[in-house]
């Protein structure tokens, strides 16, 4: 409206809110701040970043990076956070020191902004890589030959499961490739641990689908817990190998 003008630089062109430029607005608002003190958490073993009570990137590295720093920023309601880059300073065996120089929006204009933010790295290991250290499982799958050829030999029965195995984890989806914990050489084959049974059940129906294995299952009672039993499950996987004849 005519005769409106911002109340700090006077300037009568530009759209007002509460009397001030976007300009002037910008030079008085905080529109980034990170806490005084803030901390990542991070498990030593598989990479994985602790976000409330939940855990978060299996497989990513230890070292920080921007996604562990960025969402430590607080953006001001009326700005939009663009970029920012991040420079380390000064840093320790735990703690980083580093300046985030941020690139926003708000109202309409482009803003620029520096922040200092400490990190401190807090390692703890996570609860799925604390129960592969104590050997806990609740399923197992057990991969064998289709038992329709009894003249191949131990040794390459168990190669031929190697790769049958390999091949199968790396087309499982991710979740139940992070539930397999370890496995075990036996003369019939190889017995693979998880500690998930839902993830090691679409292991076993990937393997039916993908090579044909037959599955037989069950269950054992393996203890109880805050009143409910708790079982562990066994997928026995057969495959038959190529060419080898089908029993009657």
């Amino acid at each position: 409206m005519d005769g409106e003008f911002c109340v700090v630089c006077g300037r009568t062109d530009r759209s007002l809110v509460d009397g001030l430029c976007a300009d002037c607005a910008a030079d008085r608002t905080v529109l980034v701040k990170v806490p005084a003190h803030a901390e990542v958490t991070v498990c030593p073993t598989c990479g994985a970043r602790q976000i409330g009570s939940h855990w978060e990137r299996r497989g990513a590295s230890e070292s920080l990076s921007a996604d562990d720093l960025t969402p430590l920023v607080t953006v001001h309601p009326d700005a939009a956070l663009r970029t920012i880059r991040w420079e380390e300073t000064k840093s320790t065996a735990t703690v980083r020191d580093l300046v985030g120089r941020a690139r926003l929006r708000f109202r309409g204009t482009e803003r620029e902004a520096e922040i200092a933010l400490s990190v401190r790295t807090v390692h703890r290991t996570c609860p799925e890589c604390s129960r592969r250290s104590g050997k806990y499982y609740t399923a197992v799958l057990q991969l064998r030959g289709g038992g329709d050829d009894r003249t191949e030999k131990a040794r390459a029965l168990r190669e031929r499961l190697d790769g049958v195995w390999a091949a199968l984890l790396g087309e499982a989806r991710r979740d139940a490739q992070d539930a397999f914990s370890w496995r075990e050489e036996l003369p019939e084959g190889w017995d693979c641990y998880f500690t998930d049974t839902l993830a090691a059940r679409s292991v076993a129906r990937l393997a039916r689908q993908r090579f044909g294995a037959t599955i037989r299952e069950s269950a054992t009672l393996a203890g109880r817990k805050e009143g409910q039993d708790l079982y562990r499950v066994t997928f026995c996987l057969r495959f038959r190998r190529a060419g080898a004849p089908v029993q009657p």
